[in-house]
């Protein structure tokens, strides 16, 4: 499986020979597996790669992410159809019925919630944290089909000025912890759409989210719950006023590969939405009734054994 995820930092060039990613830039020349990648993040935008390179990496269902520049992702390339069974699939998830995905959001909005009062109770900075986390598992316990209740919204009011301070706000640009969160949400939307279309999904089409301007409904969907991870390194690693620099980039990326727990087994975060998704694709079957969804750990780098 890959497990490779790397960053494009300077002028390069990128090409392909024997299946090997080979970066040539002035100060180094080296070569990778492709079937080794998981994310290929080109930060800076002169570096140089054909068409022929896309395609391979696309085939291996390497999530290549492009940034604009302010060096935030802007742009994700996915796979596209490349399961077998295309139109099975496709028809399976366009009939899922209105109680089947209001039971389904139910499912992802309860999970999510535990994870943000399992988050609480990993950070120490948290404030207030004992008294929040008691009413953010009661709230979860209480999720209503479809999440008619609101409860999600609830929650994060009382769960993120617990765990960043009363006066942080989510929209605040002037909070450097907001970048840090935007930068990490976005690769991980789109290691999930990656993976839900080497499932045969097609991510416009949500089980909560329609939008008709959103091409990734669906990976919203399926984000939630794996968010409280990427909010406690952040509430762990950095304040307001530190800047999404060149590292913590990397270190971002690299979440990808820390550890998340699925019925009761821990895998790399990235492997966890794999197992979500193909939960997600034996339940369109009609073979089981509830999601394979993440519950959070200690931050840890995954070992793979």
């Amino acid at each position: 499986m890959a497990y490779r995820n790397l960053i494009v930092e300077s002028d390069a060039e990128l090409t392909v020979k024997n299946n090997q990613l080979r970066v040539k830039s002035w100060e180094r020349d080296v070569t990778i597996p492709i079937e080794d990648i998981d994310i290929l993040m080109l930060e800076n935008n002169r570096c140089t790669l054909s068409a022929t390179l896309l395609s391979a990496l696309a085939k291996s269902s390497v999530a290549v992410f492009i940034c604009d520049e302010f060096h935030m992702p802007c742009a994700v390339i996915n796979p596209f159809l490349q399961h077998s069974r295309q139109h099975e699939i496709t028809k399976r998830q366009l009939a899922l019925t209105v109680p089947a995905k209001k039971q389904l959001w139910k499912q992802i909005i309860s999970t999510k919630i535990n994870n943000q009062a399992r988050c609480l109770s990993l950070s120490p900075s948290a404030d207030n944290a004992q008294e929040a986390i008691k009413k953010l598992e009661s709230m979860a316990k209480k999720v209503r089909s479809g999440d008619e209740g609101h409860s999600e919204g609830h929650a994060s009011a009382v769960y993120f000025p617990a765990l960043f301070g009363k006066s942080y706000r989510r929209g605040n640009e002037e909070d450097c912890r907001n970048a840090w969160l935007n930068y990490v949400y976005t690769i991980l939307r789109g290691c999930i759409a990656r993976t839900l279309c080497t499932y045969g999904f097609i991510p416009l089409f949500g089980i909560h989210h329609h939008s008709s301007l959103n091409q990734f409904n669906l990976a919203d969907d399926f984000i939630e719950p794996f968010r409280p991870l990427i909010d406690l390194y952040v509430s762990q690693n950095t304040d307001a006023k530190t800047p999404l620099s060149i590292t913590a980039k990397r270190q971002l990326v690299n979440l990808i590969s820390y550890d998340i727990d699925v019925m009761g087994k821990k895998y790399a975060l990235s492997y966890g939405m794999e197992l979500t998704v193909k939960s997600f694709s034996t339940l369109c079957r009609g073979k089981r009734k509830t999601l394979q969804l993440p519950h959070l750990v200690a931050l840890r780098q995954h070992l793979y054994e």
